[in-house]
C-alpha cells in the first residue's frame, strides 16, 4: 500500500484538473458548432492525463538524478527524493506511461480520422510522439530544456494550443483560428502553474543550477511575467468571448476571474515563496473552473 501510495504521489493528483482544462474547452466549442463524440472525448481527456503524469514522473525522475531535489527545495517532497522509488522503478514507470499514453494517442487519432485523412493522422501521431519526447526531455538527460528556460514554452504549446485548438480539430476537422484566442488563454495560464512553481523554487534551482525562466528573470521579473500570463489569460477569453455571444450565458465563466485577480495580488504581494505553494493549487483549480463554466455556457 505504501508503494502504491508513492506513485500516485508521484502523479501529482492535484496538477491532473489544469491539464484536462484544454479539452474541456476545445470539445465544448466543437459541440457548440455541432460536433462532439463521447469516444473521442473519453480518448482525449486519457491522453492528456497520460501525458501529464509522464510529465510529472519524468520532472520527478530527471530532478532527482540531478539533485535539483534536496533539502533545500520548498515544495512537497518527491518519489525519488524522498527514496520511497528508486531511479530504476520510475524510469520504467516513464516506460510504461509512455507506451500507454502512445496507444491512447493511436486510438484518440483513428477515432476521429478513421482510414481516411491520411495525412491529419500522420500529422497528429507526429504531435502524439513529439508531446511524449518533449514531456520526458523536460528535465531528464543532458540536454533537459526545462533547465535552459524553455519549460514555459512546452507548456504552453502543448497544454494550451495542442490542447485546445488540436481537441477542436479531432472532432471537426477544419481550422476556426478564433480557437487560438482561448487556446492561447489555457496556454498562459498553464505556464501561469509552472513560472510559481519555479518562483517558488528559484533560489535552491539556481544553486543547483536549474536554469528556469524564473530564475533568469529574478524576483520582480518573474512576477511581472506571471502578471503579462493570468491578464493575458483573461483579455484573450474575455476578446473570444465578444465574438462569439449569443446569450449571457455565454460569459458566465467571467465569474472564475475573480478568484484568478484575488490570486494574482497575492502573488504580486508575496515576499515569501513558502506562500506560493498553495497558490499552486489555487490557480490550477481556477483554470479548471474557468474551462468547466466556459464549457457549460458553450454547450447549454
Amino acid at each position: 500500500m505504501k508503494k502504491i501510495n508513492s506513485w500516485v504521489n508521484a502523479a501529482r493528483l492535484r496538477t491532473l484538473p489544469l491539464s484536462i482544462s484544454g479539452i474541456l474547452v476545445g470539445s465544448t466549442i466543437a459541440a457548440q458548432q455541432g460536433y462532439f463524440s463521447l469516444g473521442i472525448f473519453s480518448l482525449a481527456l486519457a491522453t492528456t492525463l497520460g501525458l501529464q503524469v509522464l510529465s510529472n514522473f519524468a520532472n520527478d525522475y530527471g530532478d532527482g538524478v540531478k539533485g535539483t531535489d534536496n533539502d533545500e527545495r520548498i515544495g512537497p517532497q518527491r518519489a525519488i527524493q524522498s527514496g520511497l522509488i528508486t531511479h530504476s522503478e520510475m524510469k520504467s514507470g516513464i516506460i510504461l506511461t509512455s507506451i500507454i499514453t502512445f496507444i491512447l494517442a493511436i486510438c484518440l487519432i483513428y477515432a476521429s480520422f478513421g482510414s481516411e485523412n491520411f495525412l491529419y493522422s500522420l500529422v497528429f501521431i507526429g504531435l502524439g510522439v513529439a508531446s511524449i519526447i518533449a514531456a520526458i526531455k523536460y528535465t531528464v538527460g543532458n540536454s533537459a530544456y526545462g533547465y535552459r528556460g524553455l519549460g514555459d514554452i512546452f507548456v504552453f504549446i502543448f497544454f494550451g494550443i495542442v490542447a485546445v485548438f488540436g481537441s477542436f480539430f479531432l472532432y471537426v476537422n477544419d481550422l476556426d483560428w478564433a480557437v487560438l484566442m482561448p487556446a492561447a488563454a489555457i496556454g498562459f495560464l498553464s505556464a501561469g502553474v509552472l513560472n510559481l512553481n519555479n518562483m517558488r523554487d528559484r533560489v535552491p534551482d539556481e544553486k543547483s543550477g536549474k536554469i528556469t525562466l524564473a530564475v533568469k528573470l529574478g524576483e520582480k521579473g518573474a512576477k511581472a511575467y506571471h502578471y503579462f500570463l493570468i491578464i493575458g489569460a483573461i483579455l484573450l477569453m474575455a476578446v473570444y468571448s465578444a465574438l462569439v455571444f449569443e446569450a449571457w450565458d455565454d460569459i458566465v465563466f467571467y465569474i472564475a476571474f475573480i478568484p484568478l485577480v484575488l490570486h494574482l495580488k497575492r502573488v504580486m504581494q508575496n515576499e515569501s515563496p513558502a506562500l506560493l505553494d498553495p497558490e499552486l493549487k489555487v490557480l490550477a483549480l481556477s483554470t479548471f473552473a474557468l474551462s468547466l463554466l466556459f464549457g457549460l455556457g458553450q454547450v447549454f
